[in-house]
C-alpha cells in the first residue's frame, strides 16, 4: 500500500465542502503563490522548525516536525472515526494541501478507498497536473474545489512562480464533463482584485459550460509568523476592505454567480 507524506488531518472541518468533514492536507505544492496562507505545505519534505515558548519569564525551544510519512490504511482510519459525523451531516473527506494531485498515486488510492467505504470526496485543488492524469480521477471526486486566482498568464507567473496555461485548461475538462464545482477566488488587492482579471475572469468562465458558485477567499496575514519559522520570504499585502470584497461579490452576482464570501 502507498504511503505520502501528510502535515495534518483536521477533524469536524466546516469549510471545505457540505456538512462536516476530515480535511487531509498533503504537502509540497508546485505553486508559490506570494500570499499563501499554509507555507509549511510548499516543501514536498517533512520540516524541522524550531518554536520558542516563554515560561515564567524563561525561553524554551521547542522542535516540531512538519509532515510525516502515511500509509493509505493509516490515513483512512483517521477518516473513518468521523463517519457518523459524515452521515449526520451529508459531510465526507476533503483532500486538500499544499496540493493533492501534487502526490497524485497516493492521492488515487484513497481515493478508491474512500469509494469503497461510500464516503462523499471533495478535492481542493490549483488544478496543476497533467489533463491526462486529471481525467483519470474525474469519477472518484464528488465536489472539486478550484482554485482560479490571475487569468494573465504573465501575472501568473509573476505572483504564483508557474504559467496557469494547464490550469486553466483542466478546469475546461472539469466543466465539460459537467463536474460539480466551487471555484475558489483569493481577494488580494491589486493583484487578484483588480478590475481588469475580473473581466479577464467573467470572460474566461463565460466560454465554459454553466459554473453556479464562487468562493471569494480574503487575504489575511495570520500565517505571517509560520514564514519566519521556516526562514521563507514572506510578501505582505493589504486585507481587502469589505467594501471591495462586496464590490466583487454583487459584479458576480451580477454575472449570475452564487457567490460566498470565505470558504
Amino acid at each position: 500500500m502507498r504511503k505520502g507524506i501528510i502535515f495534518d488531518i483536521k477533524h469536524f472541518a466546516m469549510h471545505d465542502g457540505p456538512g462536516i468533514r476530515t480535511t487531509v492536507f498533503f504537502k509540497g505544492c508546485p505553486l508559490s503563490c506570494q500570499w499563501c496562507h499554509n507555507p509549511e505545505s510548499i516543501d514536498s519534505k517533512p520540516q524541522k522548525i524550531t518554536k520558542q515558548k516563554i515560561l515564567d519569564g524563561k525561553t524554551f525551544e521547542q522542535t516540531e516536525i512538519i509532515g510525516k510519512e502515511m500509509k493509505v490504511q493509516e490515513v483512512m482510519t483517521e477518516i473513518l472515526k468521523d463517519r457518523i459525523f459524515f452521515e449526520q451531516s451529508g459531510g465526507g473527506v476533503t483532500f486538500s494541501g499544499g496540493e493533492p494531485l501534487l502526490q497524485f498515486d497516493f492521492l488515487k488510492e484513497l481515493l478508491l478507498e474512500c469509494k469503497k467505504e461510500n464516503l462523499h470526496t471533495t478535492l481542493d485543488t490549483c488544478g496543476l497536473t497533467s489533463s491526462e492524469a486529471f481525467e483519470s480521477i474525474l469519477d472518484l471526486i464528488d465536489l472539486f474545489l478550484f482554485d482560479l486566482k490571475i487569468i494573465n498568464d504573465d501575472l501568473h507567473n509573476k505572483y504564483i512562480g508557474t504559467s496557469n496555461k494547464t490550469i486553466l485548461k483542466n478546469l475546461g475538462i472539469l466543466a465539460k464533463n459537467r463536474k460539480e464545482i466551487i471555484i475558489r477566488f483569493p481577494v488580494i488587492p491589486e493583484v487578484t482584485s483588480t478590475e481588469n482579471n475580473i473581466k479577464e475572469m467573467l470572460k474566461f468562465l463565460s466560454n465554459l459550460p454553466p459554473l453556479t458558485e464562487i468562493n471569494l477567499l480574503p487575504y489575511h496575514n495570520i500565517a505571517a509568523e509560520k514564514y519566519k519559522r521556516l526562514n521563507i520570504k514572506y510578501y505582505e499585502f493589504q486585507k481587502p476592505a469589505q467594501v471591495i470584497l462586496d464590490s466583487i461579490q454583487q459584479i458576480f452576482i451580477k454575472a449570475g454567480y452564487k457567490v460566498k464570501i470565505g470558504g
